[in-house]
């Protein structure tokens, strides 16, 4: 009788250590239950400061002569400027750039035969920097008329920036990590579960192209400078768990 219930002891314990081992085993190998999700934070706005650089010369075989033809220029420059309303202290002028002038010699066969020196070529360069962006662009536009004063004036396109990036990325991650959370929610909800605690949180690149423009992203990060209307995005990559 003795031997009986031993034994039945012992097949009892075989099958609840079995029991147990089993479904641990089942436990381990249970995959939890995540939701990941891209999120983005995207907005349209307008530039708030412009940089605008251009430049004028004067030639002559004579480098004192063509220095005061330059000078008479950056005075007729300089009052266009103010004329059209930028203040004095928004014009920097950088200093005189002199270059030798010389033509290259061949004879008819085409051998070098050394150069002849035709004179100076002197020329200076502005640069505007201006949050009347509008004014500064359009005076870029109009600045042709000094031809008309004989002054030979070259314009660079407007740079466009924006002074308060620092602002706009933090909004743009708020508005990216709201995208994400709201798209985890409709996900979890769709599949019958209940989005879970946050678990990891991985920030895109943030880019800043024109309006309306076909520019590529890059990995490194977009920041145009050529378009007044821009447009800003971020993405955020979350993963939820769901229960």
């Amino acid at each position: 009788m003795q031997r009986h219930l031993t034994a039945i002891i012992f097949a009892v314990a075989v099958i609840a250590s079995s029991a147990i081992l089993g479904n641990a085993f089942m436990n381990r190998n249970k995959k939890t239950g995540t939701v990941d999700v891209t999120g983005l934070g995207q907005k349209d706005f307008m530039s708030d400061l412009v940089v605008w650089e251009g430049n004028f010369s004067r030639e002559s075989v004579d480098i004192k002569i063509a220095y005061a033809e330059l000078e008479k220029d950056r005075k007729s420059v300089l009052e266009y400027l103010m004329g059209k309303g930028i203040a004095r202290e928004q014009i920097i002028f950088n200093a005189v750039n002199t270059n030798p002038l010389y033509q290259q010699n061949y004879s008819a066969s085409g051998n070098y035969m050394g150069q002849t020196f035709l004179g100076y070529e002197l020329s200076q360069s502005l640069q505007i920097e201006s949050k009347e962006v509008d004014k500064v662009e359009q005076i870029s536009r109009e600045i042709t008329e000094l031809l008309l004063q004989g002054v030979k004036f070259y314009s660079q396109p407007p740079r466009y920036y924006y002074t308060d990036l620092e602002s706009l990325k933090i909004e743009m991650i708020s508005r990216a990590t709201e995208d994400a959370r709201l798209r985890a929610e409709t996900i979890a909800e769709n599949s019958g579960s209940k989005l879970g605690r946050l678990i990891s949180a991985n920030m895109g690149i943030f880019q800043i192209t024109g309006q309306n423009s076909t520019e590529d992203y890059s990995w490194g990060g977009t920041f145009n400078t050529t378009s007044k209307a821009k447009t800003t995005s971020i993405t955020m990559r979350l993963s939820y768990g769901v229960q």
